[in-house]
């Protein structure tokens, strides 16, 4: 780790232990966005980025604060646990020191997948608190915009000047720079621009100038990466704030998803996932993600119990890092392979969970509201169909993981004090419910 990482890892983490509650995320979002992947240190064989050491420090801070979650233990937090457990558990079906796997790989991904979530549950309580720490994560990625539109017409990545930890030189395909950042891929640090720009919208009403500034910060993001997943990622964002006109229709629109693939099925030569190939522009890997997901069911018998330490016979190509791998390009595959079916199951169930409270929260929202309360948590559940979007083609690693993690955990946090007032109402007075005709779903 070099001086200035040390340096802006303490400061971080001194700010992290001694801010309030509400603002605790920011310092620990500081040393996400701005220190590379690269910045560690070896304590024993084990590396350790700044990203993890950051949420060790987080973790200390609710122990000795007595921090706990908005209101209490929930059916995500369970199924959390669970998906840690269980990972551990298949680990030791794993070969000893297989790429990726074992129980010391495996339990570094769980502390820290487990981290992101359940330190952004205790810090994150309400709308209130989301609506504060969205307006500096907006701020926050103004520097970031900048460098990645600096990196995409000058193909020099400041972040490896400043922190190291990543490339200088920078990626280009046909003719255009893919800026990344201080994330270790373009895909990455695009996907996390697009996914955020439901959420900008939505504090529009609360925080009009931050949100101005994070959506043009957002877009620019995007732009600069120069990859069609992260603008296929973007479309499902804006399909996701559309669907607020619709929103009494959603029964009808998740049916049609079912009956849309199967339409595709009917109509395409190949099977309908391989329209991922189709929608990727230019010289880009949509084939491998189509191949990919082709080849995960093709080969269904060697991970659905456990996972699997050998996928490379999989696809056509590998990857440098490992001699046992293919270039697994998928967040719900990754799991798999770590873990087996279980693994993925656990992983959709959390999002799905999570849908479904976006459309109770809503329900226990006046429709009268005039903080645009409502269509924040909308957007909430934009921002995470974005997310669960683009998992199907894009795996999420480095500080980029956070992300995911944040979107599922502030709907948790924000259910559940929602849940909790309702009661109250409930409790306190004649409130016999939301309106019929306002009710709107998710996924319910």
């Amino acid at each position: 780790m070099s001086i200035l990482g040390i340096l802006f890892f303490l400061l971080s983490a001194i700010a992290l232990m001694s801010v309030p509650r509400k603002w605790a995320t920011i310092p620990l979002l500081m040393g996400v966005i701005y220190i590379t992947h690269g910045q560690s240190i070896d304590l024993g064989g084990i590396r350790l980025p700044v990203f993890r050491l950051l949420l060790g420090v987080g973790l200390l801070r609710i122990m000795v604060r007595g921090e706990g979650f908005a209101g209490g233990f929930n059916t995500i937090d369970k199924l959390m646990v669970a998906l840690g457990g269980w990972l551990l558990f298949a680990s030791f079906f794993h070969e000893a020191g297989a790429d990726g796997a074992g129980p010391t790989f495996i339990t570094g991904k769980i502390a820290e997948i487990g981290l992101c979530y359940f330190l952004i549950r205790s810090f994150c309580h309400d709308l209130d608190d989301f609506s504060s720490i969205m307006s500096v994560i907006a701020l926050l990625l103004v520097p970031i915009a900048l460098e990645m539109i600096q990196e995409k017409y000058s193909g020099v990545n400041l972040f490896s000047k400043i922190f190291g930890g990543v490339r200088e030189e920078v990626v280009a395909r046909e003719d255009a720079f893919r800026a990344r950042g201080p994330f270790r891929h373009a895909i990455l640090a695009g996907t996390v621009g697009a996914s955020l720009v439901p959420i900008m919208i939505g504090l529009w009403r609360r925080r009009p100038g931050a949100a101005k500034i994070g959506l043009i910060a957002c877009l620019t993001m995007v732009f600069a990466c120069s990859s069609s997943g992260p603008i296929i990622s973007l479309g499902c964002a804006i399909i996701g704030l559309v669907l607020w006109k619709f929103r009494h229709l959603m029964g009808l629109v998740r049916w049609s998803i079912p009956f849309g693939c199967l339409a595709l099925e009917l109509v395409m030569k190949d099977h309908f996932w391989f329209i991922i190939g189709r929608l990727s522009m230019g010289g880009s890997t949509g084939w491998h993600r189509s191949k990919l997901i082709d080849s995960t069911i093709t080969y269904f018998g060697e991970w659905w119990a456990f996972g699997t330490d050998h996928t490379r016979h999989w696809m056509p190509t590998g990857v440098t890092f490992s001699e046992n791998h293919t270039d697994i390009t998928s967040y719900y595959i990754a799991y798999g392979v770590m873990g087996g079916i279980l693994a993925m199951l656990l992983l959709v169930a959390m999002a799905w969970v999570a849908f479904k409270w976006v459309g109770k929260t809503i329900d226990e929202i006046p429709e009268e509201d005039e903080s645009g309360d409502r269509f924040m948590v909308w957007c909430m559940g934009a921002s995470l169909f974005a997310h669960v979007a683009s998992s199907v083609s894009v795996a999420y690693y480095d500080q980029s993981v956070f992300f995911f993690w944040f979107s599922i955990a502030t709907i948790s946090s924000i259910y559940m004090t929602r849940h909790e007032r309702a009661d109250e109402t409930l409790l306190g007075s004649d409130y016999a419910g939301p309106d019929p005709e306002s009710k709107m779903q998710w996924s319910s």
